[in-house]
């Protein structure tokens, strides 16, 4: 982990600068390094969030079972049970947002745990700073789609329900993890529009920079879950040398 000049402490030393006492949500962090905890924990309540700290699977599952934090922080490389394994047990209860903790350079292991759901990544050694910004910003997205009455998005036999966070395709409930419901709401929004993965990472994930495979990804993971056949979609087409488009059949049109 990369030192700061600055030791985690009271709230009031916030490195976003906020200091109003109030919480920002719950988090719960994994992992098995004593100091990974005490360090990010200690800036992530100095943002103003509760953190619960668990430091392998088992734990981290009654930690979870027991609080259902608003967000968690999990270690890939976990004793007795990894990290693929907790983020798997702990979906399997609900939809929750997942940041994982993957090794400088494990670019096999940060790619399979988008696959599994992980909503966002940061390698190690990391910033402290950048954790807490990561954490703010799924949080903000989720919070903002859940805000005021958005009218429902459809097309192609799928429906969206901002407000419930619900999507469907041909009524059938779909599985899907806060950052693929907020890429298919974005592609709803914006039908037969071509977006680089720049644009789409800035748009939907609020990044103005960050590792394009994470956009990949979850269009892959999300064309599993939508199309008819994932090996041949008709909805989330690539265009390539561009980025991607969704193409709606021509009497669907958005919120239909």
């Amino acid at each position: 982990m990369q030192n700061s000049s600055s030791p985690p402490g009271h709230r009031a030393a916030s490195p976003t600068g906020r200091g109003d006492g109030v919480s920002h949500g719950r988090v719960l962090v994994v992992d098995d390094d004593p100091t990974v905890v005490e360090v990010a924990s200690g800036y992530l309540e100095r943002a103003g969030y509760d953190v619960d700290r668990a430091d392998d699977g088992p734990a981290a599952l009654e930690r979870f079972a027991a609080l259902r934090p608003d967000l968690v922080v999990l270690d890939l490389m976990l004793p007795g049970m990894d990290g693929f394994e907790v983020c798997h047990r702990m979906r399997a209860h609900g939809p929750v947002p997942v940041i994982m903790l993957t090794a400088r350079g494990d670019e096999e292991d940060r790619i399979l745990g988008l696959e599994t759901g992980a909503d966002d990544y940061v390698t190690k050694p990391f910033s402290p700073r950048e954790l807490v910004l990561r954490v703010e910003s799924v949080l903000r997205r989720g919070r903002r789609a859940g805000t005021g009455a958005p009218a429902p998005l459809g097309g192609a036999g799928l429906r969206l329900e901002p407000l419930a966070r619900r999507a469907t395709r041909d009524g059938r409930d779909l599985a899907l993890t806060l950052r693929e419901f907020d890429l298919l709401a974005f592609f709803l929004t914006h039908p037969g529009q071509v977006f680089a993965r720049e644009e789409l990472m800035r748009e939907v994930w609020g990044w103005d920079f960050g590792d394009l495979s994470t956009v990949t990804v979850h269009v892959r993971r999300l064309r599993g879950k939508v199309e008819a056949d994932p090996a041949r979609p008709a909805l989330i087409r690539t265009v390539w040398g561009v980025g991607y488009r969704l193409d709606l059949p021509d009497d669907d049109t958005p919120g239909s």
